[in-house]
């Protein structure tokens, strides 16, 4: 491959994956109290759930620095004719900012934006990663996953809301409130940002199959080649049921099982499970 993939380890894309396609990852920071772990090299998303449910802690995320992009960039810039960076989205951290201020000493060096998180950036990285295996430029495939960046669904239901409460993301109230009453929202990402979708009421397994069935059933706008099913230690048996749920509603040529990393974990907390996949251009 004359062209070297990179991402953010946010992107989700399961160990086996990422080495077939020879795709590097970048981790981010978890801080933990006063210590820092990366993502998925120190610390895995167990750890961080054994933190927070045991031990009381408050688990933060923190971007990769300037600094750390550059060691990265200086490895396989010499090696390869370009090196292509697919970031965490903008709105989410300023690690896609400090990617973009590292390749600036780089002149075979390239970032894009996924405005994306999870696998729903691991959708634009195996794209990416795939056209690069079939020896298109550099130009061919940032122009080809750019244009595909609006076209990537990602959804997650959150089984708990105290995650979001100690990340600052939903008041202690709302957090007791959903808990109470078996609110699971659905947490969407449109036009680059988080916001609150549909909210369901009832026991997890079942409202992530209404879920599935909500956003897949009917639908003529989907791009079949693959959906990801993304998730937080859920039971083997709820993924299946899942999976079955997917296959009967859309005909997927590929459906991929991955875990979410730690980055997601310690904002959504255990048991949190997406789907996430691609519409047809001209249809988002």
């Amino acid at each position: 491959m004359k062209i070297k993939i990179t991402a953010d380890s946010t992107c989700d894309l399961p160990p086996s994956l990422l080495q077939s396609m020879d795709i590097t990852l970048v981790p981010l920071h978890i801080l933990v109290g006063d210590d820092a772990f990366r993502d998925g090299v120190d610390i895995t998303p167990a750890e961080i759930f054994h933190y927070v449910d045991q031990e009381g802690k408050t688990c933060k995320t923190a971007a990769v620095n300037i600094w750390e992009y550059e060691q990265i960039f200086a490895q396989f810039a010499p090696q390869y004719e370009a090196v292509i960076h697919l970031s965490l989205g903008s709105a989410f951290s300023s690690s896609c900012q400090n990617a973009m201020a590292a390749a600036q000493n780089f002149p075979n060096v390239f970032v894009i934006d996924t405005q994306n998180l999870s696998s729903g950036s691991g959708q634009l990285v195996y794209e990416a990663a795939l056209a690069a295996q079939a020896g298109l430029s550099a130009e061919e495939i940032i122009t080809g996953i750019t244009a595909m960046v609006p076209l990537v669904n990602a959804s997650f239901i959150i089984d708990r809301l105290d995650y979001l409460h100690k990340g600052g993301r939903c008041s202690g109230l709302e957090a007791f409130g959903a808990n109470l009453l078996q609110i699971k929202p659905c947490i969407e990402v449109v036009n680059g940002k988080m916001t609150v979708g549909k909210k369901y009421r009832g026991k997890l397994e079942h409202c992530l199959l209404r879920y599935v069935k909500d956003r897949l059933d009917g639908r003529q706008d989907l791009d079949y080649s693959r959906i990801f099913i993304t998730h937080t230690m859920c039971p083997a048996a709820t993924v299946e049921k899942v999976r079955e749920t997917i296959r009967a509603c859309a005909p997927f040529a590929e459906i991929i099982e991955s875990q979410a990393g730690c980055t997601v974990s310690s904002h959504c907390g255990p048991k949190t499970l997406g789907i996430l996949y691609k519409q047809k251009p001209g249809t988002k």
